[in-house]
Order: C-alpha cells, then sequence, then structure tokens
C-alpha cells in the first residue's frame, strides 16, 4: 500500500527545524520530539515478552562477510584479509575483530539471508527502518511527510499514542540523524505526523565520531542561565495563555504545536527524564565497559532509557553524515579492512558485549530485545581499492533476548555470500519478528493523519524463538 501523498502546512516548516532549543521567552517546535504512548500493548497474538526494544543500526552497510557470515574457504579477493574465530556456540565463527561479541553467541541469533533490491544508502535504509519497499529503489528522495513512519513510531502508533503523563518520550534515536546527500528517509513519524517522531539526542560522553557536525542530534536539557524551574514553569502556563491566538493553522496543526510545546517543556522540567539521561548515575566501571566513545555511550543511554520505560530506542552505530564516504561509518568502499579493524568494529563490539552482559547481569534480557540491523551488506569480490561496494542481495542482521533462542543461525547464504541459499527473508520479516516480540500483531491497522489506515507490517515473524 502506498504511502499518502499530503503533508500539512505545519510539517513543511517543521522539517526545516533541526534541534530542540529551549530559550528564556520560548522555544522552537522539536521536530524530532516524540509524544507517543508508552501505552497498553496493540491487539494481536504476538509473542509479547519484550517490554521494549534496543535497535543498533550499523549506517553505512556492514560487511557480512568480514564480520556475522565470514567466508574461510572462499578465493582470497573474496574472503578477505580476516580470519575467523569460534564463539561460545560450537561450530558457529564470525569474524575475528568482534571477539566480544564472539563470547555472547550463546544469547545471540544470527540472520544470514536478508537480502532486498535496494542498491542505494537511503532507499535501503528507508526498507530496513521502516520495514516497507522505497519509493526509489536506486536514488534520492526528499524525506517528507509522506514516507513511511520509522520503526520506533510505529510501535508508538500501535501501543495507543498519547504518553499517560510520563514526561519520557515514547521512541528515541542516538546519538545523530543520518544522512546521505540530505537526511536520510525513514528515521520520523512519516505520515503518522510530526506527534510520533523520535527524540534524537547524544549522551553527554563520549569521543564523538569523525565526519559529523559536534551538534548534530543534541537536544539541551539544561535550564537557560538565569531560568530556574520556577520560572519556566511560569512561562509555559504563559505559552498556554497565547497559544490560541498565535497559531494560525487547522485545529489539527494547532494541536501538533500545543502538544509538541507542552511535551518539550515537560522533559525540560521533569526530574524522572533528567535522571534517565544522566549517565554520571552509572557507576565508573560500567561506563567504562561499554566504552569512551560515542557508540559505547549511546548504547548505554539506550540502556537506561529502555529501563525507564521508552518502548524502543534506535542506536546509530556511525557518524551522522556519510561524508561522501569519509568518516567513521560502515560505507567501506575505500580501505575496508583497515577502517574495520581500526575504526569501526571495536566499538560496536565493545558496546554490544556490554549491553548484552548489563542487561543478563541486571536480569532484563529477558524483557529487552536487542536487534543488529544494516540497509545492505558488501560485495564479494573486493574492489581494486581494497574494499567492498554496496550489496542488497545478501546481507546478515542479528537478534537477542525477549525469548530468542540463543545460539542460533537462520538461513545461509551461498559459498561466497552472494545470495541466500537457505530461508531467504527480507526487512519486512525483520520488522514482523520485532513486532511480534513486542506484543504487537504484525498486521495491526495504523491511520495516517487523514485517517486512512495501513497495516503495519507485510512480513512474516521469523521463527527465532523458544
Amino acid at each position: 500500500m502506498a504511502a499518502p501523498d499530503s503533508i500539512p502546512p505545519l510539517a513543511h516548516t517543521l522539517l526545516r527545524r533541526d534541534f530542540l532549543k529551549l530559550g528564556a521567552l520560548g522555544l522552537t517546535l522539536p521536530q524530532f520530539l516524540s509524544l507517543s504512548a508508552t501505552g497498553q500493548n496493540a491487539s494481536g497474538g504476538g509473542f509479547g515478552q519484550a517490554k521494549s526494544c534496543i535497535v543498533l543500526f550499523a549506517w553505512g552497510g556492514i560487511s557480512h562477510l568480514d564480520t556475522w557470515d565470514p567466508k574461510p574457504e572462499a578465493p582470497r579477493e573474496i574472503r578477505g584479509e580476516f580470519r575467523t574465530i569460534g564463539t561460545s556456540v560450537p561450530g558457529v565463527r564470525i569474524g575475528e575483530h568482534t571477539p566480544l561479541i564472539a563470547k555472547q553467541m550463546h544469547r545471540m541469533a544470527l540472520v544470514r539471508s536478508v537480502h532486498h533490491r535496494a542498491p542505494s544508502h537511503r532507499s535501503a535504509a528507508y526498507w530496513n527502518l521502516t520495514g516497507h519497499e522505497p519509493p526509489n529503489l536506486s536514488g534520492n528522495w526528499p524525506a517528507t511527510r509522506a514516507d513511511w513512519p520509522c520503526i520506533g513510531s510505529m510501535v508508538a502508533a500501535a501501543k495507543g499514542g498519547g504518553r499517560g503523563g510520563r514526561a519520557l518520550p515514547n521512541a528515541v534515536a542516538l546519538p545523530y540523524p543520518m544522512a546521505d546527500g540530505g537526511k536520510a528517509n525513514g528515521q520520523d513519524g512519516g505520515f503518522l505526523g510530526l506527534a510520533y517522531d523520535p527524540a534524537i539526542f547524544r549522551p553527554s560522553r563520549g569521543e564523538l565520531y569523525d565526519g559529523v557536525s559536534p551538534t548534530s542530534g543534541h537536544i539541551d536539557l539544561n535550564l537557560p542561565p538565569g531560568i530556574d524551574p520556577s520560572r519556566a514553569t511560569a512561562r509555559r502556563r504563559l505559552l498556554g495563555e497565547i497559544s490560541d491566538q498565535s497559531i494560525i493553522g487547522s485545529p489539527s496543526d494547532t494541536s501538533t504545536f500545543v502538544e509538541s510545546r507542552e511535551s518539550a517543556m515537560e522533559m525540560l522540567l521533569s526530574p524522572e527524564v533528567r535522571k534517565a539521561f544522566d549517565l554520571d548515575l552509572e557507576p565508573r566501571r560500567v561506563r567504562e565497559a561499554y566504552g569512551d566513545h560515542i557508540c559505547g555511550q549511546s548504547v548505554l543511554l539506550a540502556r537506561r532509557l529502555s529501563e525507564a520505560g521508552v518502548p524502543l530506542t534506535t542506536v546509530y552505530c556511525a557518524a551522522g553524515d556519510l561524508n561522501g564516504s569519509v568518516g567513521d561509518h560502515f560505507d567501506t568502499h575505500a580501505q575496508n579492512f583497515k577502517r574495520l579493524r581500526e575504526g569501526m568494529l571495536p566499538p560496536l563490539d565493545r558496546a554490544s558485549s556490554a549491553l548484552l552482559e548489563d542487561l543478563h547481569q541486571r536480569g532484563r534480557l529477558e524483557d529487552t530485545l536487542v536487534c543488529w540491523l544494516t540497509e545492505f551488506g558488501r560485495t564479494p569480490k573486493i574492489n581494486r581499492g581494497a574494499g567492498r561496494d554496496h550489496f542488497p542481495n545478501c546481507y546478515s542482521v542479528a537478534f537477542a533476548g525477549a525469548g530468542i533462542r540463543g545460539g542460533q543461525v537462520y538461513g545461509r547464504s551461498n559459498a561466497i555470500g552472494y545470495e541466500p541459499a537457505e530461508l531467504g527473508c527480507g526487512p519486512a520479516d525483520l520488522h514482523a519478528t520485532i513486532f511480534h516480540a513486542l506484543g504487537i500483531d504484525p498486521h495491526h491497522v495504523i491511520h495516517d493523519q487523514a485517517d486512512r489506515p495501513f497495516p503495519l507490517c507485510d512480513g512474516k515473524a521469523l521463527p527465532l524463538f523458544g
């Protein structure tokens, strides 16, 4: 079913707003602030063991051949420079530069047979972030309110909207918005509207990725100098009194404006929100276990938000803008092995392992779903620049927690990782699996702003549970 093509006038304005700014006399509209709910489960026959979900997204397209699905018996121009290592599951081997993940394999399910037909970053990311085929398979198109919502926004909508009096957002993305020749599609509430946009935060700790603006994605929860909580509360009341006179537009636009402003102020003033985002409350040993880099601290913050009640948090484990293949991301057209070995895999490996161990130690792995996603894999044949290029024909993802049976491998690629050989699946099936774990019927119907019905997903949950 195609996404709607109507965009409310207010949404056009909001697309130009990149950050939440809280000032002494007012505030801008929070583009990325979710007003969605932590409310009741939607009806449906989902497995339902997960209370929350953390998605780790390897932006740029991580090489399956050098991580999750190595081919040690293939010719050198296919297998590459890396060796394989054993894991905590006998017979399951992965790339040598994820040794900490290897020790957690008994808690994980690898899926080695994912594929689709979108070769560009933005179209492929859209497919994996929304679960729906993009309108443009091989090129870019402007991110608009006609796009499908991201997974976090759909979960929020399926759980009933409305925040139930809570100040915390119901969907969060960390630490930056993704871009490749413009904002990447599929990261916001899409046709659900601004009210379902995830809030985008950057943690206060951690060395930043190279190749992205240091301010991207940062929402400051500190009050401006000279403004204390009581004064901010008074200004909030004043804004409420003048809102009906200052907003020009349809009733729905006015409602969105008011809800956005109220949610921003609640976050600013809420001790609950401040506590959830305060990494200083974590023991030093825990912070260090995740790694003193933006990837590790973002994953730690995702765990804190999950624990505080945010149903779905996405961590983009790479720089925000691909910057023409320059920077810290998985778009390794050149120097694939050097970049993976020295820059990209160590932070992801450490943060992933720390998250699973931390959730296990806290007794929360059984009700927290963790997913490792990406937009596509990389070409089996190494190019002349010692890199690998875009490859949607076959790639790998992984799941853990929330009833996922650890130590299993679902699907198989052929001898050189070129295509699925068994149990091929697509992004829609990955999304159906997430919905299933969260107790949401993958075919649950959501409605756009014109009240048109759209089933969440046309995929089928993978049999990874039990």
